[in-house]
């Protein structure tokens, strides 16, 4: 079991998605956004970083599991003063999370719309309609709130395809047995896992 925080930064509004993931079963826990209602870049990226930090110590306090966190690239602009202003809302939110000894995952646009939506140009309600059917929410959450959750929901997709990929490297690596076609773990294969 793990809980994963999707991150989607933003100067104006940050979205974010928390999750449970046990297995392959992905269960919502909250989402929501961060507005920094305030003209001076400084004061927003502040709010942004105690926004983030609060609510995770929040979730830290309750977590029995690992807390892992996801947070969506910055893409190039055709504005190279949104770009810089979105740069520096990112880093605040990195920065709240590596204060908080989090680890930080980043994923492109793309590849979180591909692991939510199967199509890496996929347009924002889509994005927003697949977390609801994948989440089977009852509610739909604000666009920045399910880029967020689709932050997470992308994370807890390549984290298990990442575990598969280990195991599955394992079963063939050294110590690894076959018997009868299939691989088979060792008593040493699998302490070197735990």
């Amino acid at each position: 079991m793990a809980i994963i925080i999707g991150i989607d930064p933003g100067s104006r509004m940050t979205g974010y998605g928390i999750l449970q993931q046990t297995g392959d079963k992905l269960t919502y826990i909250d989402s929501g956004t961060i507005r920094t209602d305030t003209k001076e870049m400084p004061e927003r990226l502040k709010r942004i970083f105690n926004g983030l930090t609060r609510i995770t110590q929040h979730h830290l306090k309750y977590a029995d599991e690992p807390i892992y966190t996801a947070i969506e690239q910055v893409f190039m602009a055709e504005n190279p003063d949104s770009a810089l202003k979105l740069g520096q809302a990112r880093g605040a939110a990195i920065a709240a999370m590596v204060a908080l000894d989090l680890e930080v995952s980043e994923y492109t646009a793309r590849q979180i719309k591909q692991a939510v939506c199967g199509y890496g140009a996929a347009a924002k309600e889509q994005v927003q309609e697949m977390v609801c059917r994948i989440l089977t929410l009852d509610f739909v959450p604000q666009q920045d709130a399910a880029d967020g959750l689709a932050c997470a929901i992308c994370h807890a997709h390549s984290s298990h395809s990442m575990n598969k990929l280990i195991l599955n490297s394992a079963m063939r690596g050294r110590g690894a047995s076959k018997k009868k076609g299939r691989w088979r773990l060792t008593e040493e294969d699998l302490g070197n896992l735990r």
